[in-house]
C-alpha cells in the first residue's frame, strides 16, 4: 500500500515538524530569560500598542503555554500563561505579534481576509478528508479517494495562505517594538529571533502540508503512479 518513496515522504514530513516545535520552544526559552529594560510586562506591551493605534481591542489572559492568538469574531487578544505578566523579550514579542494580527484585521488585510474566510472549508476538509481517503482506500468504493484528496488540498491551502499572514504580523511587530519605543535597539533582535522561529513552525506546516498531498497524489495514481 505505501511505496518507500511515501513512507520516506511521510517520515520527512512528521520529522520537519518535529524540528520546527523544538526549535520555536528552545528559543523562546532562550530568551524568556532576558527581562525588558523598561520592565513592562507583555500584556502592558499589548494594551499600549492596540491603544496608541486607536483600536477598541482587548487583551485577556488564557490557559497554555504559546497557545497566544488574535480572535477577529470577538476583537479580543489572548495571551497564554507564558506571555501574559511576563516581561521578557520573548513575551513582549509574541505579544507585538498578536497585536500585529489586530491591525491586519482592522486594515482589511486581503491575506488575513483570506484566511479567515477559508476557515470553515479548512475545518471541514481537514476533519472529512481523512475519513474519504481511507474509506476510498480499504473500502474501494470509487471516488472517495480523489474527494478525500480535494478536501485536504482545502486545509494546505489555508497553511499556504497562513504564511504572509504570519509573516506581516511579525515585521509589524519588531517596527512597532523598534518605532514604539518599547525595546531598545539592542534588545529588538531578542524578539526577532522569537518571531523568526515561530513563523518557522508555520512554513514547517506548510511544507509538510504539501508533502503529504504529494504523497496521497502519488498513492492515488493521480501523478501517474500508484504505491499498491
Amino acid at each position: 500500500m505505501y511505496s518507500m518513496d511515501g513512507l520516506f515522504i511521510m517520515f520527512l514530513g512528521m520529522a520537519i515538524g518535529l524540528w520546527a516545535q523544538f526549535k520555536v520552544k528552545r528559543t523562546f526559552k532562550k530568551y524568556d530569560q532576558f527581562v525588558s529594560r523598561s520592565g513592562a510586562t507583555a500584556d502592558q506591551v499589548a494594551r499600549d500598542i492596540l491603544r496608541r493605534g486607536g483600536l477598541d481591542v482587548g487583551v485577556e489572559h488564557v490557559r497554555g503555554k504559546l497557545s497566544d492568538h488574535y480572535d477577529p469574531r470577538d476583537k479580543m487578544l489572548r495571551l497564554s500563561d507564558s506571555t501574559y505578566g511576563n516581561n521578557s523579550l520573548a513575551a513582549i514579542g509574541v505579544a507585538a505579534h498578536e497585536a500585529g494580527h489586530a491591525f491586519q484585521h482592522a486594515e482589511g488585510y486581503v491575506p488575513l481576509s483570506l484566511r479567515t474566510s477559508l476557515v470553515p472549508v479548512a475545518n471541514l476538509g481537514s476533519k472529512l478528508s481523512w475519513i474519504l481517503i481511507i474509506a476510498g482506500m480499504f473500502m474501494g468504493i470509487a471516488g472517495l479517494l480523489e474527494l478525500g484528496i480535494l478536501f485536504f488540498s482545502a486545509a494546505v491551502l489555508f497553511s499556504l495562505v497562513t504564511l504572509p499572514v504570519e509573516f506581516n504580523a511579525s515585521t509589524r511587530a519588531i517596527r512597532i517594538l523598534a518605532d514604539g519605543g518599547y525595546l531598545t535597539q539592542d534588545e529588538i533582535p531578542a524578539s526577532r529571533k522569537v518571531l523568526n522561529a515561530a513563523a518557522m513552525t508555520y512554513v514547517a506546516s506548510a511544507v509538510v502540508a504539501v508533502m503529504e498531498l504529494f504523497r496521497l497524489l502519488l498513492m492515488s495514481g493521480l501523478l501517474g503512479g500508484s504505491d499498491d
